[in-house]
């Protein structure tokens, strides 16, 4: 049976610094909460390791004021995400499962805007890390 996992951190495709460590903790963070597997640190050592790379984010503007300012922003993240077994066959995670989209709020402030797209990004991540879950969850229960 599937007892433990290994949560390696991802690779960044993408053109966000730091993105790959906020991915790699949303799932730690999902597999310690649910509590279904152990979380090892050695992938020599557990039942299953999760690699994978951010694929890609993408930002795109949402609406617009009359005075042609931006106002919400979407941003949408885009994992690969790969569950190897010891034995060396795969999990199969669909990829389109592993893409989600998040609305923040632009503001003048350009540190505010910042700070909402990197909440958008940590809730992006959190989703993904809860379907990675439910996926490999359903494939095999404990």
């Amino acid at each position: 049976g599937l007892n433990s996992v290994s949560i390696r951190t991802f690779a960044n495709e993408s053109y966000e610094p730091g993105i790959e460590l906020v991915v790699a903790d949303a799932l730690r963070q999902e597999f310690l909460r649910r509590g279904a597997l152990s979380l090892r640190s050695d992938p020599d050592n557990a039942d299953l390791v999760l690699t994978g790379n951010v694929r890609r984010i993408k930002t795109q503007s949402r609406s617009f004021s009359s005075v042609a300012l931006v106002l919400e922003w979407e941003v949408t993240l885009d994992l690969d995400v790969v569950a190897t077994l010891r034995d060396g066959s795969l999990i199969p995670i669909d990829e389109r499962v592993m893409m989600a989209t998040e609305r923040y709020l632009a503001s003048a402030d350009v540190e505010a805007t910042r700070k909402n797209r990197e909440e958008a990004l940590r809730k992006l991540s959190a989703v993904l890390a809860r379907r990675t879950h439910d996926v490999l969850y359903e494939a095999y229960q404990p």
